[in-house]
């Protein structure tokens, strides 16, 4: 059988906003982690047989096929193409299935994966229209859609209000919220003091290392910050950073494994992506993990850590109760809501983490999950080797 392995996965630091990535063209963030992955797999650049990159909001800067502009900006060969893919948040997590599904179907033999972003530059679309449009219907993009209306009426469509549907759904106080934020805050911390992302980060100037963990946080500080909306439960506290990074990893075929002479660290397991109700928008990684369970035949006991982005407290702790998953082996170097969610890259950054944790702990399987605009929700579990 085929098998799609990962030879290497390099990652920026994280900026916070308006911090030291800020004013870093999303392409040349790109083109920084797609040389470091390219001189550290030591695969000859001009074998890639394309570049499948992540990114939102594709306008100014973002916009004209990132994907093939961070590459050429790199000063690799003209003759690669790229392609820019948008699965909202999980979009470098599809660019990994996209990448691995051209190796196993054997139409491919060496394909980066990746992602990159500067929500400093280019503000989320949701946030940019959210004051004149607080239901997301009005502008954007269900904008004038009958269709939309039709299924779904008037109901807000907006990643805030998702995430309290989830809270009163699953019972989650704003204390439990601000608890877990709390541990992302220390973990991503102790990850930072102990060189954890050393080997997985690409110094870019100055900026060596993770910018938004935040050292005198405090639940006492969260507590007395306000909701997001009025009346709920969500506040800056629990909900991901606005972040700057780009994120890449190479994926490879046996035979381009062989002829290369790679070394593979681990194997693409599982790939998938299931969705849910777009109204609640976020909870899609719990029906989405039981399906990738029921297609492996593995149970959450096999899985060794696990990577689910932060993009709010409810997301993890609603999926936390749904699944049973001890907490003690999920984000255990902290999440989103510490080291930040660079939407397009934050994919690939997660998966990177979770490859690299799994060679320091020993573990076997890793999983990776995401919330995802729309309702959607990607699952990766890859195999160390």
């Amino acid at each position: 059988m085929a098998e799609a392995y990962i030879v290497e996965a390099v990652r920026t630091p994280i900026g916070r906003r308006k911090g030291g990535l800020s004013a870093v063209h999303p392409a040349d963030l790109g083109a920084h982690v797609l040389k470091a992955l390219m001189e550290r797999s030591g695969a000859d650049p001009a074998a890639v047989e394309d570049v499948v990159f992540g990114c939102l909001d594709t306008v100014g800067p973002q916009a004209g096929d990132i994907a093939r502009t961070a590459w050429l900006a790199a000063g690799l060969p003209e003759e690669v193409p790229g392609v820019t893919v948008d699965r909202q948040c999980g979009s470098s997590q599809q660019a990994v299935h996209f990448a691995a599904q051209a190796v196993l179907s054997g139409t491919s033999d060496l394909v980066v994966a990746g992602g990159t972003q500067n929500m400093s530059m280019i503000p989320i679309a949701f946030a940019s229209r959210q004051a004149a449009d607080p239901l997301g219907l009005t502008e954007g993009p269900f904008a004038g859609s009958e269709g939309w209306r039709a299924r779904y009426g008037d109901q807000p469509v907006n990643q805030f209000h998702g995430a309290e549907l989830i809270a009163d759904k699953w019972g989650i106080t704003r204390e439990a919220m601000e608890e877990l934020a709390l541990r992302s805050h220390q973990r991503a911390l102790r990850a930072i003091d102990e060189g954890r992302f050393d080997r997985e980060i690409v110094a870019y100037g100055a900026v060596t290392t993770d910018e938004g963990p935040r050292r005198d946080t405090s639940l006492e500080k969260m507590a007395a910050l306000k909701p997001v909306v009025e009346g709920g439960r969500i506040t800056a506290a629990v909900s991901s950073q606005v972040s700057d990074g780009a994120s890449a990893m190479l994926i490879a075929s046996e035979r381009a494994v062989a002829e290369h002479g790679l070394t593979p660290r681990a194997r693409i397991h599982h790939l998938s992506c299931r969705g849910e109700d777009p109204i609640r928008m976020l909870s899609a990684p719990i029906p989405a993990t039981a399906y990738a369970l029921k297609k492996t035949g593995l149970s959450m006991d096999d899985i060794d850590l696990v990577e689910i982005n932060e993009a709010f407290a409810p997301v993890v702790l609603a999926w936390l109760k749904e699944t049973g998953t001890d907490p003690e082996k999920v984000n255990v170097n902290g999440g989103a809501i510490a080291l930040g969610h660079p939407l397009g890259a934050t994919g690939t950054k997660l998966m990177t983490t979770l490859l690299h944790e799994l060679e320091r702990t020993g573990g076997r399987y890793g999983l990776q999950t995401m919330c995802e605009g729309g309702g959607q929700a990607n699952v990766t579990i890859i195999e160390r080797l």
